[in-house]
């Protein structure tokens, strides 16, 4: 059996954390555990939201157009991430304190399939944990944990930190963030 030092030596240092989020109200209230995971290891936070491709099923010209709309939404979506970093922090400082937006040291916009930008920022990245959020409801697996989440667990060798919706109402309005 191990010795108390031996074991702290068999678990990796936690140094960043990938934050995957869908913008949905359940990933807002995982950011608060990514955060405080932070905190608790003095890691930093890469935030990550992947907007899907356009499949080839149009002409080109359609296409094109299309294209420049995934483009301008991932503009728009950066923006939307960094001022609900900010106000995600302004509100939530109170009750884990200062600093969380120091916390964060990328935010990601990939064109892409969730699951393959998740697992291929997590190795580009270096990160040493994955938190994403969930539905927590249902009686499939699917259901139960998502697909996304899922197929991260079955294709990633890092620790998953999966967070459900809460049972209970939080002190935090998770809408508004």
């Amino acid at each position: 059996m191990p010795s108390r030092g031996e074991e702290k030596k068999m678990i990796p240092q936690i140094n960043k954390i990938l934050y995957a989020t869908d913008l949905s109200k359940n990933a807002s209230y995982a950011f608060f555990y990514a955060v405080d995971m932070a905190k608790r290891h003095n890691a930093r936070i890469v935030i990550l939201h992947s907007i899907e491709r356009i499949r080839h099923m149009y002409g080109e010209r359609v296409e094109k157009i299309l294209q420049e709309t995934k483009d301008q939404e991932r503009k728009t979506d950066t923006k939307e991430i960094k001022k609900g970093l900010q106000e995600f922090c302004e509100r939530t400082e109170t009750q884990i304190g200062p600093p969380c937006v120091k916390l964060v040291s990328k935010i990601l916009v990939p064109l892409g399939h969730p699951v393959e930008e998740i697992l291929k920022a997590t190795d580009d990245e270096g990160c040493d944990v994955i938190v994403l959020g969930t539905h927590g409801k249902g009686f499939l697996r699917q259901t139960f944990l998502g697909s996304v989440a899922v197929s991260v667990l079955e294709r990633t060798r890092k620790p998953v930190f999966i967070v459900p919706l809460p049972s209970e109402k939080p002190n935090i309005d998770w809408d508004k963030i």
